[in-house]
Order: C-alpha cells, then structure tokens, then sequence
C-alpha cells in the first residue's frame, strides 16, 4: 500500500508506516504498487487559480488522474485568492469546512503549517522519488519538516522589448543596473520612449536588495536587517533610475497598471515582472507578440543578481480524515509528476517546479526563456510571519519612488514597523 501521511499519529499510523515499509527493512517487491482501482475516497480541493484562464486546464488533470485512480473522487472547489487565505485559516481554526488540499501561495504555507493546520508529508511517497526544484520546495519547510509540494513557480526577470531594443541600437539585455541605466538613455534618446519602468511595489524592489546581498530578516540571528547599509544602497539605485529620468515616476494610484499599459503599448522598454504575464504580452495587439518579448534575469548589483521565488503549493489539512491519506498522497503525486507539470506548462505557460519537466518543454520558448531567470531567484525567508512583510515594504516602495523621500530615513522607518507590527521577537540590529 502507499504510505501514510506523517501527520497522522497514534499506534495505528504506526502500524501502518510499517507495513508499508516492510517493518523498517527493506521494501518487499509489491510495497511500490499501488491498486489504484482499490484506492476509495472523496476529497475536496479548493484551487486557487484564476477560474477563467487557469482553472479549465486543472479541471483537465483531475480528469486524467480519474483515469488512473476511478474510485478518488476530487470535489473540485474554485475559491478567490483573496479570500483563501483567510477562509482556510477559519475553517481550520474552526475544525470544519477546510478543504483536504489547498492550492496555498508560498508565504501561507509556514503560517498554516506553524498554527498546526497542515500535515507534514516526510516519509509520504509524494517526496520519496524527490525532483522538486530546491528553491521551490524550501518554500514548503518549516522548522525542519515539509508541509506541502510546490505546484507552480516563478520569479521576477527582466522583460523587454525587442523592436524598441533595436531601434536604440542595443544588441543584448543588460545584465547590471549600471547597465539598465545606460541603455535607458539610449532608449529615450534613439526609440524616444522610456526606458525602464519600476512597479512601486515593495516586492518589486527586492531584486535590488538582493542585488547588494540584502535581506529582510535573519531568521538564524532573529534580526531585523530591511534597513541594512546593503538594502539601503539598493533602494538608492532603484530611487537613481526615477531621479536621473531612466525610469518615470511611478503611478501614485495603480503602479502596477500603468506599468503594464505602457509596456504593452511599447512606450517603455524594460519592466521588471514574471511569468504569469507572459501570455497577457504576447496577446496584445500592440506589442507585437511574444517573438518581441526578450526575457533575462534581473540585473545584478554589485553582489550580484537575485530575484525573490514566488509561487504556489498543494498542502494537505492537518484535520482530514485519515482513511484519506493515501488518496491525498496520490493526487499530489500526480498533480507534480514531470508529465502533469508538462501539460500544464503548454496548457498555461506556468513554470513546472518538477525538474524532470523541463526535459519535456523544451521546445516551449516561453517556459525555457524563464529558465536562466529561475537560477538567480532566492528564497525568502519562510518564516510564519512572511505573509506580512509587503505592507510596511510597499508603503516604503512609495515613498522613496513616488515621493523621492530619504532612503536611509524611509528604511529605519520601515524596519521599526518590521519590530512593532512583523516580527516582534526580532531584534533590531
């Protein structure tokens, strides 16, 4: 039989951990083969994706998973992503009404997880044959053990266009933000638009950070490091890029909007942003396709390149029934094998966090090009309270662009919202 959830406990969980595994030795010839028609259980999966444009192609999978697995019923849940977060955690909290499996965004699963409302899937099948992508699947730990399988991935890279590249005379992607800074002005100069756009948007500017080798906490010293010399030299380069004219000031009401509108409509010609709006480019009849679209890795500070992993995971309630642990373990199998991240990759041009799938999209552009991306992204710091590490970050984002205010002063500020309304039991350095 499949292997039990580790969450489940008790000498029954025991006995059957066990068995499967042969009583601790090694695995008898039939303990890998599963009976899959023997396998009889109901669950509920709440999906988070947009119902529209990403919830016919999951629909789709759950179809080929009923192919193999006739007697796992999936009761099939679109449930808004705004309102997920807080809909499970009172379901959970409530010990009713929670899903079995949740589509959850990075940042949830180590809150969910420390609150107790996931299992822990060690030892499941799901991790046993491990091809997960590392920066992916560290979204998924917690204090040591691993709460859920990435479904998704993605990170931020820098988009640009392609005519307007050559127009300017510029042959290839700038790969620094000395770099960005200089072909801006060969952009305003030659193709008379504007270079670059940056998105006032806390998590946007974190590739600048990054770029410097900053960070927002130490989760090893329990430090508070968002106003660190390091951030504070990268916000002064993103905050040079609006002053000397290389980028505009951003939008004060929709940023983010303007940003896209302006690109797609090539008045600008770099933005800083993902995959998931690869397909919304390349459609709009003003761009020119996805063959106009050049997409590379963030450019790189003087420490380097880094972009933040983001993205979502399948996680497994702490509360189910557990005569349904084995069904869960083999849907999320299924769900994250090499071949149902493929289909979804063509299907949606998401990002497969399965390593084993990029074999099989090869020949997809629009998933290779997110490739070298990919390599630079960072992990976050995983820790109960990332959930809320954006808000005081996008009033300073703000700030600093919009309103052109001091950087070291808007950093301090910003790092004694992190110990008043973050983090606490953090200190500050």
């Amino acid at each position: 039989m499949r292997r039990t959830l580790p969450g489940l406990t008790g000498l029954a969980a025991v006995a059957l951990v066990l068995s499967a595994c042969g009583g601790g030795g090694a695995a008898s010839p039939s303990a890998d083969k599963t009976d899959h028609d023997a396998l009889k259980a109901t669950l509920t999966w709440w999906d988070t994706s947009d119902p529209t444009n990403e919830a016919p192609a999951f629909k789709q999978l759950i179809k080929k998973f009923n192919a193999e697995y006739p007697n796992v019923k999936i009761n099939y849940q679109s449930v808004p992503f705004g309102e997920a977060q807080n809909k499970f955690k009172t379901a959970a909290e409530a010990g009713e009404g929670a899903p079995d499996i949740l589509r959850a965004e990075v940042a949830w699963v180590p809150e969910f997880a420390a609150a107790g409302h996931l299992y822990a899937l060690d030892g499941s099948d799901v991790l046993k044959d491990n091809h997960y992508l590392d920066t992916a699947l560290s979204s998924d730990v917690y204090n040591g053990k691993t709460y859920g399988v990435p479904q998704v991935t993605d990170t931020l890279g820098l988009m640009y266009n392609k005519k307007l590249f050559k127009e300017a005379g510029i042959d290839e992607a700038p790969t620094t933000w000395a770099e960005v800074k200089a072909d801006a002005k060969l952009l305003k100069q030659k193709a008379h638009v504007d270079g670059i756009y940056l998105n006032s948007g806390g998590y946007f500017l974190l590739p600048f950070m990054y770029g410097e080798g900053g960070d927002l906490v130490d989760t090893k010293s329990k430090t508070i490091e968002v106003a660190s010399q390091a951030n504070k030299d990268g916000i002064k380069v993103a905050q040079d890029m609006v002053k000397s004219g290389a980028a505009p000031k951003p939008d004060a009401n929709d940023s983010y909007g303007t940003m896209m509108t302006l690109f797609k409509e090539g008045k600008v010609g770099m933005v800083i942003n993902g995959p998931w709006e690869v397909a919304n480019v390349s459609k709009d009849p003003k761009f020119g396709g996805f063959d106009n679209l050049g997409i590379a890795p963030v450019p790189a500070g003087s420490k380097g390149a880094g972009a933040p992993v983001g993205g979502h995971n399948y996680v497994v309630y702490s509360g189910m029934d557990e005569k349904k642990a084995d069904a869960a373990t083999a849907f999320l199998e299924f769900m994250t094998s090499a071949k149902s991240e493929a289909f979804i990759a063509d299907k949606l041009g998401l990002l497969p966090t399965n390593e084993d799938a990029y074999d099989l999209v090869k020949d997809n552009p629009r998933i290779t090009a997110w490739k070298a991306a990919l390599d630079v992204a960072k992990a976050r710091p995983w820790i109960p309270e990332g959930g809320l590490f954006f808000g005081p970050l996008d009033e300073m984002a703000t700030k600093v662009l919009v309103q052109g205010a001091d950087v070291d002063k808007t950093l301090d500020q910003t790092a004694a919202k992190y110990k008043s309304d973050v983090v606490p039991a953090y200190d500050l350095p």
